[in-house]
């Protein structure tokens, strides 16, 4: 077969308390540093470690997913505040079950509330209300698990000519 490597990046979408919760922690920040210069040196211990919380909300609360196929295997890797990045998962294709869009049949039985079988699932979309996202049944390690995922064009047509009885397109 031919060899190929496909990368997608996800961003996922913030939330809309985010912005303003980040705007909150460094107003309360700099005030309370200001209290420290100004009033008594016991406000400064608040504000450093007000200044701490506030850039570890800013590092994990800005998500990023890349996937990558490569041949017969997809990675997961989940990069946090655009910088750290650590791989999620790595799955052989051949473990494929099936991979469909989200309202399709054929994963009916996998669903939140109407589903008759209960996976682990792993949440990997961008929260995009235009963009279509996959569910994906798969084996990793011995177990089924469930992955919802925002397939490119390129890597559903891949893996429609590859799986074509597994996949499932919109």
């Amino acid at each position: 077969m031919y060899n190929y490597r496909i990368v997608e990046q996800v961003r996922r979408k913030q939330k809309p308390f985010a912005g303003f919760l980040r705007t909150i922690m460094i107003i309360f920040a700099v005030i309370l540093l200001l209290m420290g210069i100004t009033i008594s040196q016991g406000f400064m211990l608040p504000g450093f470690l007000l200044l701490i919380l506030y850039a570890a909300y800013n590092i994990l609360s800005r998500k990023e997913y890349e996937y990558t196929m490569e041949n017969n295997q997809l990675s997961i890797d989940v990069i946090l505040g655009g910088r750290y990045r650590r791989p999620a998962h790595l799955l052989d294709l051949e473990s494929l079950e099936v991979a469909a869009p989200n309202w399709h049949d054929s994963v009916a039985q996998y669903r939140k509330d109407g589903g008759s079988i209960k996976l682990p699932k792993y949440d990997y979309t961008s929260y995009e209300e235009d963009t279509p996202f996959y569910t994906m049944i798969i084996t990793e390690n011995q177990v089924k698990i469930k992955l919802l995922l925002d397939l490119s064009d390129e890597m559903l047509k891949i893996l429609k000519g590859r799986y074509p009885d597994k996949v499932f397109l919109a």
